[in-house]
């Protein structure tokens, strides 16, 4: 039986991405048929955040997401050692984005 080849996806890194964008803060909505990630830059001291880059994705996507991040943390603490949480995350403060609904 033969084997079909593989197919490459060959894709594209623009320079002006491919510097990054660091983000401290994600907040994440859905609808039925989408996910929409925020993610946010807090500074120290600035009371003002603005969201950096928004990623929609569909549910399966999403999920896809989920495994392959849940995936490499587990590798990163494999080799690294395990993440430590401090309980110092953003749970305490007020965050006033939209109006609360998780539609996007």
């Amino acid at each position: 039986m033969e084997q079909k080849p593989k197919k490459e996806i060959n894709i594209e890194l623009p320079e002006d991405v491919a510097q990054g964008c660091y983000s401290n803060l994600a907040i994440i909505t859905h609808s039925s048929s989408e996910f929409v990630f925020d993610f946010i830059r807090m500074m120290p001291g600035i009371v003002k955040a603005k969201v950096q880059n928004r990623i929609v994705m569909t549910p399966e996507h999403a999920k896809r997401f989920f495994n392959a991040l849940h995936d490499n943390l587990m590798k990163y603490e494999n080799h690294f050692g395990e993440i430590n949480l401090s309980g110092k995350g953003m749970n305490n403060m007020p965050l006033h984005f939209g109006d609360g609904t998780p539609e996007a």
